[in-house]
C-alpha cells in the first residue's frame, strides 16, 4: 500500500521525528557543522524517497533505515580524514535512563567504547539503546533477527570485556 505523500505530511513527519535523525546525527558526526550537514542530507534522502514510502513498513523503521544508510556511507567517505568518532550525549540519554545508580559514572567509558565499534556495530548498538526489538532492528539494518541477536550478544561481550580491562 503506498502512502500519498504531501508536502505538509513530510514536514509534519520530519518535526515529529527530529530527534531519531538528530541521534544518528551525534552517532556519526564529531562535530555541529558535520552534524547538520548529514541532517540535511537525511531529510534530502528521505524527501526524495518520501513518494516511495510503502505503509506496510512502520514509519520510524523506514526512517531509520535511510537516516542510517546515509550516516553509513557519509562516514565511510569521512572515515578516510576523520581520525576518531564522537558519540553524541544524545545518544545516550536513553542508556543513562536504565542505569543503575552505580553504573552511571561509567558513561564515558560506555561512549568511548561504542566509539570504536566497526560502523555497523555502532550502528546496531545505537538501535538496541532506543530499545528497538530484534525485528526492528533487522528491519532498517536489513539483517535477520537471528543475526542481530547474534551481533548484539557479541558486542555487548566485547563491551563487558573492556569495563573488565578497566578495573
Amino acid at each position: 500500500m503506498q502512502y500519498a505523500p504531501s508536502t505538509l505530511d513530510f514536514t509534519q513527519v520530519i518535526e515529529a521525528n527530529k530527534r531519531l535523525i538528530f541521534k544518528i546525527c551525534t552517532a556519526y558526526c564529531k562535530n555541529t557543522d558535520e552534524r547538520e550537514d548529514l541532517a540535511q542530507e537525511i531529510i534530502f534522502q528521505l524527501w526524495k524517497s518520501w513518494g516511495k514510502y510503502n505503509a506496510s513498513v512502520k514509519l520510524s523503521t523506514w526512517m531509520y533505515r535511510i537516516a542510517l544508510n546515509v550516516a553509513i556511507s557519509s562516514y565511510r567517505k569521512e572515515q578516510k580524514r576523520a581520525s576518531t568518532e564522537l558519540i553524541g550525549d544524545q545518544l545516550f540519554e536513553i542508556a543513562d535512563e536504565n542505569l543503575q545508580d552505580g553504573l552511571s559514572e561509567h558513561l564515558d567509558d560506555l561512549q568511548h567504547f561504542i566509539n570504536e565499534l566497526k560502523v555497523l556495530d555502532k550502528a546496531l548498538m545505537l538501535l538496541y539503546l532506543e530499545e528497538k526489538s530484534h525485528q526492528e532492528i533487522a528491519e532498517i539494518i536489513g539483517i535477520t533477527p537471528t543475526n542481530v541477536a547474534t551481533k548484539i550478544g557479541r558486542i555487548k561481550e566485547q563491551l563487558r570485556q573492556k569495563f573488565s580491562k578497566l578495573k
